[in-house]
C-alpha cells in the first residue's frame, strides 16, 4: 500500500515536470495584467485566447473544426456560436434565438424585465449529422433547438422542462442513438438530475429521473463517453471558491466513481471552471473554460490543456497534489492556422446586422433600418418605459474587450433628431453605466455626460455630423471624447470605471430614445474598435 502511494505521487511530480517543460516558461500574472493574450505568431497562445464576456461556455469538435456555444442572458439574438480552427482563434458565426421574446415576454422591449436572468448556460452536441443546443432559462426551464450548419438556420425553440429553478443542462447520445439530459436543480439544494429523453430530442421522460450527485453549488453539467466510462464532469464550491469536478461509471446510471477533483479554484485567477472538454485529430486533450468570477471584463476564456492521470482529466498543470492549475501559455493545438481576431468593427454596409450585434432585449422591429439609408444604420426614436437608458428599446450592443489599448470611435448624423430624443454612445451595463450624447431641447442640441447618478451638461451641437470617442487600457478607465470634423477630439465627462453588473461584464453600446414622443432619428455611419491584438 505504501509503495503503491510513494509510486502514485512520483508518477504525479514526473508528469508534472514533463507538463512544465513542454510548454514555455510561465510568467506570473497579475490578474487582467495581460500585455499579450491568444495567438502569438510563433506557435504558441497567451491566455486568456479571448479577452471578452464569453460566460458560460461549452466547445464541440467536428472534423478539424471546433464550435462553442456562450450564454446571452437579455441580449438578442441569443446564445451565440463561435467558430474555430485551432482553439485559439475564434470568430462569431451567428445565435441560436433570432426573437427572446419567443422565450418570456419579459424579454420583449415592451416589458425589459430579465437582467441577469434570460439564456443561461448550456451546451452544443453534434449527433445524427445535425447540430444541437440545449440550455436554460432559469424561470422558464430548459430549451433547445437543432440545425444542419451551426451558423443555421436554427429550428423553432422546444421547452423540454417548463419548470422554474433549472440551470446548466447538458444533452448526452449513447452509442444505440438514445438521449440523456443532465441538469442542475438549483432551486432544489443543486442536485443533478439526469433524465432520457424522447427519440426527437424535444422532451423528457419523466420517470427515468435520477438524482445522480449534489453538493454546495454543484451545476455546469457535462456529460461524456471516453473509452469504457462515462464522466461527468461539473463545477461546485469548495473553500469559498469554484472548482471542477467529476465523477465516472461504468454505467450511465451509476453507481459513480468519485468524485474528483480537477482543478484548484485559484480566486486570483478569478476561478476558471465551466466550460468543455474537447480533443484533437491528433489526441491531445484541451479545456476551454471562462473565468466564473466577474469582473468590468466580464468572463472572459482561456485554453488549459489537460493530462491524464490514471484515467481521470487533470484540467491544466498538475501540481503535486494532482489537481490542476492555470496555464498562462502554451503550444497552440493545432499549427500553421491564420490568426483570427473576432468582429467589432462595422460600417453598416450590410442589409443584415453583423453577428458581433446584440439588442439589448428584444428590439422593435419597425424602429431600426440597415436600408433607409444605404451604408448607415438608422434608429427611429420612441418612448421608453422610463427616462433611463436600462428601459430604452432599441440600444445596440457588442462586447467590451480587455486589451492594452482599447478606441471606440462613432460617426453620428443628428440631423433627423427632434424635441425630446437623447442619442448616443455608452458603456453599458446594469446597474451601472456611462454615455455620451445628444440631448435635443426645441430645436437646441447639446452634448452631455451621463452616469446612473449623475448628468454633467456639455456644449452646444450645430452642425449635422458628431463624432463619439472612448479610449480605455486595462484598467478599465474610460475617458470620453467628441468631435464635429471626426479630426479634432475634445475631452467631456469624467473619467468612467467600466463595470460588472447582472452576470456581466461592460458592453459598447449604440442608444436613442424620446421619452415625449415617438419621433425622431439618428443615423449610424459606422462603430470603428481598435484593440491590441
Amino acid at each position: 500500500m505504501h509503495l503503491k502511494k510513494a509510486i502514485w505521487s512520483l508518477s504525479v511530480f514526473l508528469l508534472a515536470v514533463v507538463n512544465v517543460y513542454s510548454q514555455p516558461q510561465q510568467t506570473p500574472v497579475t490578474w487582467g495584467n495581460w500585455l499579450t493574450w491568444g495567438d502569438q505568431g510563433n506557435g504558441t497562445y497567451h491566455n486568456p485566447v479571448l479577452p471578452g464576456d464569453y460566460s458560460d461556455v461549452d466547445c464541440i469538435r467536428v472534423g478539424t473544426d471546433y464550435y462553442a456555444v456562450s450564454s446571452t442572458f437579455q441580449y438578442s439574438p441569443g446564445f451565440v456560436v463561435l467558430h474555430s480552427k485551432d482553439l485559439v482563434n475564434w470568430k462569431i458565426l451567428g445565435h441560436v434565438v433570432n426573437d427572446i421574446s419567443v422565450i418570456s415576454p419579459a424579454m420583449n422591449y415592451t416589458q425589459m424585465d430579465r437582467y441577469g436572468k434570460g439564456i443561461w448556460a448550456g451546451a452544443i452536441r453534434y449527433h445524427d449529422h445535425r447540430f444541437w443546443v440545449y440550455f436554460c432559462d432559469p424561470d422558464e426551464g430548459y430549451l433547445m433547438s437543432t440545425a444542419e450548419k451551426p451558423e443555421g438556420p436554427w429550428s423553432p425553440l422546444k421547452r423540454v422542462l417548463a419548470e422554474k429553478g433549472w440551470d446548466d443542462c447538458c444533452p448526452f447520445w449513447d452509442e444505440n442513438g438514445q438521449g440523456y439530459l443532465v441538469g442542475t436543480n438549483f432551486a432544489d439544494n443543486y442536485k443533478i438530475h439526469l433524465f432520457k429523453m424522447t427519440a426527437d430530442g424535444q422532451s423528457l421522460i419523466k420517470a427515468s429521473d435520477k438524482v445522480i450527485y449534489q453538493s454546495n453549488g454543484s451545476e455546469a453539467n457535462k456529460l461524456y463517453q471516453i473509452n469504457r466510462y462515462y464522466y461527468h464532469l461539473f463545477s461546485e464550491v469548495r473553500n469559498n471558491v469554484r472548482v471542477l469536478m467529476m465523477e465516472r461509471a461504468k454505467n450511465i446510471w451509476g453507481p459513480y466513481e468519485g468524485p474528483r477533483q480537477l482543478s484548484e479554484g485559484q480566486p486570483q485567477y478569478n476561478e476558471p471552471n465551466q466550460g468543455g472538454l474537447v480533443k484533437t485529430p491528433s489526441g491531445n486533450w484541451y479545456f476551454l473554460t471562462h473565468h466564473g468570477s466577474g469582473d468590468w471584463s466580464g468572463r472572459i476564456l482561456s485554453l488549459l490543456p489537460v493530462t491524464w492521470l490514471e484515467g481521470w482529466p487533470i484540467i491544466g498543470k498538475p501540481n503535486a497534489a494532482g489537481i490542476g492549475e492555470m496555464v498562462w501559455s502554451a503550444p497552440k493545438p493545432v499549427a500553421n492556422q491564420q490568426k483570427v481576431i473576432p468582429q467589432s468593427s462595422d460600417d453598416f454596409s450590410s442589409a443584415t446586422l453583423q453577428p458581433q450585434w446584440e439588442w439589448n432585449y428584444q428590439p422593435r422591429k419597425d424602429k431600426w433600418s440597415l436600408t433607409e439609408r444605404k451604408g448607415w444604420l438608422r434608429l427611429h426614436a420612441f418612448n421608453p418605459l422610463k427616462d433611463n437608458l436600462l428601459y430604452a428599446g432599441n440600444t445596440l450592443t457588442q462586447r467590451t474587450y480587455r486589451t492594452e489599448r482599447n478606441e471606440v470611435t462613432v460617426k453620428f448624423d443628428i440631423s433627423g433628431m427632434t424635441d425630446g430624443q437623447k442619442a448616443g454612445f455608452a458603456h453599458f451595463g446594469n446597474p451601472n453605466y456611462s454615455a455620451v450624447g445628444i440631448v435635443c431641447i426645441g430645436k437646441l442640441k447639446r452634448l452631455e455626460f451621463t452616469t446612473k447618478d449623475q448628468v454633467i451638461p456639455g456644449p452646444q451641437i450645430n452642425g449635422k455630423l458628431l463624432w463619439l470617442r472612448s479610449v480605455w487600457g486595462l484598467n478599465g478607465q474610460s475617458t470620453y471624447s467628441y468631435s464635429t470634423d471626426g479630426k479634432v477630439f475634445e475631452p467631456i465627462g469624467e473619467v468612467y470605471q467600466l463595470q460588472w453588473g447582472s452576470y456581466r461584464g461592460d458592453r459598447l453600446a449604440i442608444y436613442n430614445y424620446n421619452a415625449k414622443a415617438d419621433n425622431g432619428y439618428v443615423d449610424v455611419d459606422y462603430l470603428h474598435y481598435t484593440y491590441a491584438k
